[in-house]
């Protein structure tokens, strides 16, 4: 094993007066760029002195903010080590090994056990779960004994393990699994009170060259640490990052690190502390003759890091890698000296004992701070969590745990003995709170204030989001691409999807006057030839069964915190009463979909379906959105196949393609903080149409979008359509293009969004939907509650062909601001389709006849059978 000597490539010393200006501007509490961060690391002697100061004084502010003014936190745990194989080859590692060099792949779920035992006996609060990077990739020993206990993956493994320590001995877990997708931190969320990873650093240099500590290590790629960073704020997961220095990095590489973590935190909230850790040469690494990091060195990108981070993110150095230099790294600005443990060695690096907790809280009075046990989440993450705030940092299953081991200010309970607690949530059902007669009243009495109490916090920075807004400038249209666009419109529409028709493609999504018009014209003959004259609807009655959500997409005007005084909840009883009630009224299909309520139990999206069914055997049950399945299915601790599945058997007809909005992450990440990515929406419909389970398709269009999104958004569809046909499913039954509705959303309260699309931009949509899904998806439906009637018109002239349904109720668009209704009468739709010189006809869900046909129009308008 040949050793690495790694030396960064030479930099530039900063000049003294570079040096003072970034000094005082740290002094005077400024914010500070990658450069002047970059300039502080280089600080020794007065300079360094000065910038401790500096950051010490920062420290002090925030611990002012924090409500624990003096105090220095820890948290007493246990290490579990529960793999030490991993698919990554970092040169400095000795954790990582091969399996010939350990008795088993894994620990057994009793040997967990015993460890988490031994720590709550000895007054641990933490179970600190570390382990390799998904060893099931590389090492075949892995994955056989995964197999042999009947768990699919590493994140299954540690899922269960989390659940077992749980109830068995009350410590609360936080999970170091490495790399987790956004579905696997939200398959982990409900088992831990907190989870990490360390950044480590965005280098790219040392992951990509050969040679370097990270080569040859997948799972280290910036790129893919980063998003996990930004996924686990997504999910809402109280998360613990950090850097480590002394590996070859450059000073302004490392600055760069620290900016990514501070452009995280600022977005997400969810950073609860930084980690500043020191490299330590280990024997048996190809890094073992590389010098340790210098403490000075530590020390300045202690206190950079802490000038750099939100005021509400703490600062931390592992006590066990710093020597006797405990002040020293006081003095840098660190709040948190982590985990420390009284019962198991930290196998990281197990060369360096942790100290008596006892001895630290000595020194740590030497600095002139007292010292307090904290849990695995911080304090704030705590009292919010438990308090039902905003964000939901901590998951329903584990408040009874977080909650006996805590104090009213969120710090751990000295007196509180760890006891083993029941997790899963019982099936006691659920009960109807809050306003239900929101369907109704939004249409009478409003909505309580145009926007939620908590809307300068809950949806992230909005000043970082607007760094991230797609570029808006408009594409260059050429009269030759509208032309061959035309041409190709006419005779081969779905060509226009290739890559090689890209201009043509835009060059329509962007036209207007006479080649609009002609564009229209192309696409309502297409209509004419695909689904006749007859424009459809099916009488169907909206039931959005709770408005309670914690996710905060910044689109949304529907979602409420429980005590929000527009937030409700409707019981199974309740949505069987209002599917029967539309069934007396001539409907032939529910749809269900609500907020990602936290309190709703494991079973209770079956319990809606059964209740429906139940109560009308005949109904057509459409229901539950991608990102509904997903929470789901994640809170069962099931696969989503198995979710639905489930569903299916309970007599689920359909599922709604919502949740779509633009099928591309860079708007997604701008429109919602913690929804789904477009790859997991694209999932969960491939699922449910391998199962013979229909959906809708959908897209949200006119915020922060551009034309391009949109071609991109259809080719993607497209591409899931060619995926069930292949399969033999019938896939999409309808593309819906869903205007945005702007009045009352957040991002365009704050100033980031566009107010809704233009009318050339719903008929361009509209028709560029029927010519490039030609021979995908037979039915374009346009959105009548969005586009009101003169809008509807035009679009049914220019390629679509379904109205949607009755409603009956319609609460979500009349939240955000739409004024045009929650309900149509049959007689109302009649007169939409004679408006366009067509007939209007009674449809089923899936486009079928319907066994129960509306004989005649009502003349008193109310929607009950004539």
């Amino acid at each position: 094993m040949a050793d690495l000597q790694l030396s960064p490539p030479p930099e530039p010393v900063p000049s003294a007066s570079a040096m003072r200006r970034a000094l005082r501007r740290a002094t005077d509490g400024v914010s500070l760029d990658v450069t002047e961060a970059a300039v502080l690391l280089h600080a020794r002697g007065d300079d360094l002195d000065a910038l401790l100061a500096a950051a010490g004084r920062a420290r002090d502010a925030h611990l002012l903010a924090e409500g624990r003014q003096g105090v220095v936190t820890y948290s007493r745990n246990v290490f579990i080590p529960l793999t030490r194989l991993c698919r990554d080859r970092c040169h400095y590692c000795t954790f990582a090994t091969v399996p010939h060099r350990v008795e088993s792949a894994y620990l057994e779920r009793e040997e967990v056990l015993e460890i988490a035992r031994r720590g709550a006996a000895a007054g641990c609060k933490e179970a600190l779960f570390t382990l390799g990077d998904r060893p099931e990739d590389r090492w075949p020993a892995a994955a056989e004994w995964l197999e042999a206990r009947g768990y699919s993956s590493t994140v299954d493994y540690v899922r269960s393990c989390a659940v077992a320590v749980l109830e068995e001995t009350g410590l609360l877990p936080h999970l170091n699994p490495g790399v987790l997708s956004w579905s696997e931190l939200t398959r982990l969320k409900p088992v831990a009170a907190s989870m990490g990873m360390m950044l480590e650093t965005t280098s790219e240099r040392l992951w990509s060259e050969k040679g370097n500590p990270h080569y040859a290590s997948p799972d280290k790629e910036p790129a893919v640490r980063l998003r996990v960073l930004s996924d686990a704020g997504r999910v809402g997961v109280p998360f613990t990052s950090g850097i480590l220095i002394g590996i070859g990095e450059t000073r302004t590489e490392r600055a760069e690190s620290l900016m990514a973590l501070r452009r995280s935190a600022r977005q997400y909230g969810h950073l609860q502390e930084i980690i500043v850790q020191n490299f330590r040469a280990k024997p048996d690494t190809r890094m073992r003759g590389m010098p340790d990091a210098d403490l000075q060195d530590l020390a300045a990108t202690t206190a950079v890091a802490r000038l750099l981070m939100p005021s509400d993110v703490s600062v931390q150095a592992p006590p066990n890698l710093i020597g006797d230099e405990l002040l020293l790294l006081l003095r840098a600005g660190i709040d948190d000296w982590g985990g420390v443990s009284p019962v198991t060695p930290d196998h990281v690096n197990p060369e360096h004992p942790w100290p008596h907790i006892d001895d630290l809280a000595e020194r740590t009075a030497e600095g002139g701070f007292g010292m307090r046990e904290r849990l695995t989440a911080y304090p704030r993450y705590v009292r919010a969590g438990l308090a039902g705030d905003s964000t939901q940092w901590i998951d329903p299953r584990i408040a009874g745990h977080v909650a006996a081991l805590s104090t009213p200010d969120g710090l751990a309970s000295e007196d509180a003995v760890p006891v083993g607690r029941e997790w899963q949530e019982p099936d006691g059902g659920f009960e109807s709170i809050g306003r239900t007669d929101l369907h109704s009243s939004i249409d009478t009495v409003g909505r309580s204030g145009d926007r939620r109490g908590d809307f300068d916090t809950v949806y992230g920075d909005w000043d970082e989001l607007r760094a991230q807004l797609p570029s808006a400038a408009a594409p260059q249209r050429l009269d030759s691409d509208v032309r061959a666009g035309l041409d190709l419109a006419g005779s081969d529409p779905a060509a226009l999807l290739e890559e090689s028709s890209t201009a043509a493609a835009m060059a329509l999504m962007t036209c207007d006057g006479a080649a609009l018009d002609t564009l229209s014209g192309i696409a309502d003959d297409l209509r004419r030839e695909v689904a006749g004259d007859d424009v459809t609807y099916v009488v169907n009655r909206n039931i959005n069964f709770s408005n309670i959500c914690y996710v905060g997409c910044r689109f949304c005007a529907f979602a409420q915190r429980e005590r929000d005084a527009d937030a409700y909840r409707l019981s199974p009883q309740e949505v069987a009463d209002r599917a029967e009630e539309a069934w007396l009224a001539g409907a032939t299909e529910v749809c269900m979909q609500g907020g990602i309520d936290p309190k709703l139990p494991v079973s209770g999206y079956a319990d809606l379906v059964r209740a429906v069914k139940e109560r009308v055997p005949e109904m057509h049950v459409h229901a539950f959105s991608p990102m509904e399945i997903v929470s789901a299915s994640a809170k069962a601790g099931v696969s989503v196949e198995e979710w639905l599945s489930e569903l299916a058997e309970a007599g689920l007809g359909s599922i709604p393609g919502t949740a779509a909005e633009i099928l591309d992450d860079d708007v997604r990440w701008v429109l919602t903080k913690g929804k789904l990515p477009a790859a997991e929406w694209i999932e969960v419909i491939s699922t449910a149409h391998r199962l013979g389970i229909p959906s809708s398709s959908t897209m949200m269009y006119g915020h922060v979008d551009t034309p391009e999104h949109w071609l991109g958004h259809l080719r993607t569809l497209a591409r899931v359509q060619d995926t069930a046909a292949g399969n033999g499913a019938g896939g999409f039954t309808e593309f819906v293009p869903l205007p945005f509705v702007h009045r009352n959303a957040p991002i365009y309260l704050a100033g980031l969004a566009r107010p809704g699309p233009t009318r050339r931009d719903n008929r361009a949509v509209h028709a560029m939907a029927r010519i490039l899904l030609h021979g995908r998806i037979d039915n374009v439906q346009c959105s009548w509650v969005k586009l009101g009637d003169e809008g509807t018109s035009e679009v049914l002239t220019g390629g679509a062909n379904d109205l949607g349904g009755t409603l009956m109720e319609e609460t979500i668009s009349r939240m955000a601001g739409s004024e045009h209704g929650s309900a149509r009468t049959i007689e109302e739709l009649h007169e939409a389709a004679a408006r366009v010189g067509r007939p209007a006809r009674q449809r089923g869900t899936t486009y079928g006849r319907v066994g129960r046909v509306q004989l005649a129009i009502t003349e008193a308008g109310d929607g009950s059978p004539g």
